[in-house]
């Protein structure tokens, strides 16, 4: 393997290029002109060439000086601009959050969060990752992602990892609901919501498993075990909703995606004598770490967001 020239004397080489001169490199970099020419010869050592003809008090490069600068200078231009963008985010918002999301609470959400944020700090840029627990928290552990906000409900029977590694502080929670069409339940369930009538419908879901649909008769009937008849299976509850919403039947979805169809009607919430389930959307970080200016200002405007949500949640629990 070919061994790699010092770091500092590839730093000292490049300004000597670019400034073509040792007393102007001597200077910026506060050395001496004798350190800066060892500097120099020691590279030319390790490299076997001459990088330079001296030519009375000019140094004129070679074509393999001219090589390396070609090499160099795009890297030396990164860093810089790198360091200064490092700089500027102790200062103001800026460079990239890498935040992830369940996938309908992302899609719902952060598109509309990130531009209202950048209309504020327009140099934040962002990479939203969704996916469920069992693909943030790792990608999170292993410092891929600055923070993800987690779905509860959806990893209540799963263990990831040690959650000991983590901070979770709770941000928002989501009524969980079993809905149909206004229609449906009009002509199908004749808006009568009792267990037997229930499990001999019809039903969409967003999970292979219907995991979710499971649950919710568990929390609502103490039926651990239940056998559905699943018309349409999906992986999106958007996808879910067009399908309660075409009046293909019931189906688990979170009720502020629904707010204006559940206000107008078209959409009916079937209820029993228990309380909805809610699911608690939390905001994980590594515990140790020390959010920077940057996540600390989103964070705290996601929140405020959020809060404004979370007065809709309520207001669809009393429809």
């Amino acid at each position: 393997m070919l061994m790699q020239p010092d770091f500092n004397r590839l730093k000292i080489f490049y300004h000597i290029y670019a400034n073509q001169s040792i007393v102007a490199t001597a200077k910026k970099l506060n050395l001496t002109q004798s350190a800066i020419s060892q500097h120099l010869k020691k590279l030319e050592y390790e490299l076997k060439t001459p990088l330079f003809t001296r030519l009375h008090k000019r140094l004129v490069p070679t074509a393999e000086a001219e090589r390396l600068f070609g090499i160099l200078q795009p890297f030396f231009a990164e860093l810089e601009a790198g360091l200064r963008s490092i700089k500027e985010a102790k200062i103001k918002p800026s460079g990239m959050l890498r935040i992830g999301a369940p996938f309908e609470f992302g899609k719902a959400y952060f598109p509309g969060i990130f531009a209202s944020f950048r209309e504020k700090y327009p140099d934040v840029n962002f990479s939203l990752r969704l996916g469920d627990p069992s693909v943030l928290l790792p990608m999170l552990n292993q410092g891929q992602l600055d923070f993800a906000l987690v779905d509860v409900f959806l990893a209540q029977n799963r263990v990831f990892s040690d959650l000991g590694n983590y901070s979770i502080e709770p941000i928002f929670d989501e009524e969980v609901i079993l809905a149909c069409s206004r229609k449906y339940c009009d002509t199908v369930l004749h808006h009568e919501f009792s267990f037997k009538n229930l499990i001999s419908k019809e039903y969409v879901s967003f999970v292979q498993n219907a995991v979710a649909l499971k649950s919710w008769f568990r929390h609502h009937f103490g039926k651990s075990s239940v056998k559905l008849n699943v018309v349409m299976t999906v992986d999106s509850v958007q996808a879910a909703i067009s399908g309660i919403r075409h009046h293909m039947g019931m189906g688990i979805i979170v009720s502020h995606l629904v707010y204006d169809d559940i206000k107008s009607g078209e959409i009916v919430r079937i209820r029993t004598n228990k309380k909805d389930i809610i699911n608690r959307i939390s905001l994980v970080q590594l515990q140790d770490k020390i959010p920077s200016l940057t996540d600390r200002t989103f964070q705290a405007h996601f929140k405020n967001e959020m809060r404004f949500r979370s007065g809709l949640e309520k207001v669809s629990r009393d429809l």
